[in-house]
């Protein structure tokens, strides 16, 4: 989206196309994304593509916002939700650069605060950390998840119950999740990227004969 232009410092790196036009390509670390640990750690579909609109919760400063507005690109749209005031600054200093990025400062336990600015999205994403994520999760899915988009979640196990093993925790966030009408189709361990995460994907409210 912003060629020539690093958001936080990662490398960049410049190619020649066929019709000997420069193209650029940023450096996507596994150690500071959730989604790129996932997409490294093998897991088979993100969901999000070009033209995609997502619903990003937790975008933080907009790192790895910034990847997703490169993918989703020009057609596609990043509504990006962040409580933390001193994070948002920088995720609106991001968007200002890049005008596919909505940023949201606001608590995402209350969309019903923002939906005026956000519409029926293609997929939803999340990584929170919050104990009660995937009421969380499930709440803006209600709001803003058309039926059959997909769903991203990264559950830090720790911050939802820490006196159990992350397995556990996982099996029950999954659970919550299913009950609540999400189809998990792919889940993942974070390691060695992360510790004690998980990335589970899937369809929301799947539609009958629908293909994967």
């Amino acid at each position: 989206m912003t060629p020539g232009e690093s958001v936080y410092g990662e490398k960049r790196i410049a190619v020649e196309g066929e019709g000997g036009e420069k193209i650029e390509y940023r450096v996507w670390n596994p150690f500071r994304s959730k989604i790129a640990a996932a997409v490294v750690g093998g897991i088979e579909n993100i969901w999000i593509k070009p033209g995609s609109k997502v619903l990003y919760l937790g975008a933080a400063s907009g790192t790895t916002v910034s990847h997703v507005s490169d993918i989703v690109g020009p057609t596609g749209a990043v509504y990006a939700v962040e409580f933390s005031a001193r994070s948002g600054r920088d995720l609106i200093n991001c968007a200002k650069k890049r005008t596919n990025i909505i940023p949201i400062v606001e608590d995402a336990r209350h969309p019903h605060k923002y939906r005026m600015l956000v519409p029926m999205v293609d997929v939803l994403f999340a990584d929170v950390a919050q104990p009660d994520q995937a009421r969380i999760f499930a709440l803006n899915a209600s709001y803003f998840l058309k039926n059959g988009g997909k769903f991203v979640i990264s559950i830090k196990a720790n911050c939802v119950d820490s006196t159990v093993p992350a397995e556990v925790v996982f099996q029950k966030e999954v659970a919550y999740l299913q009950g609540e009408k999400f189809k998990p189709s792919e889940q993942i361990t974070l390691e060695p990227y992360e510790r004690d995460h998980a990335v589970v994907v899937g369809t929301y409210r799947a539609v009958k004969n629908e293909g994967k």
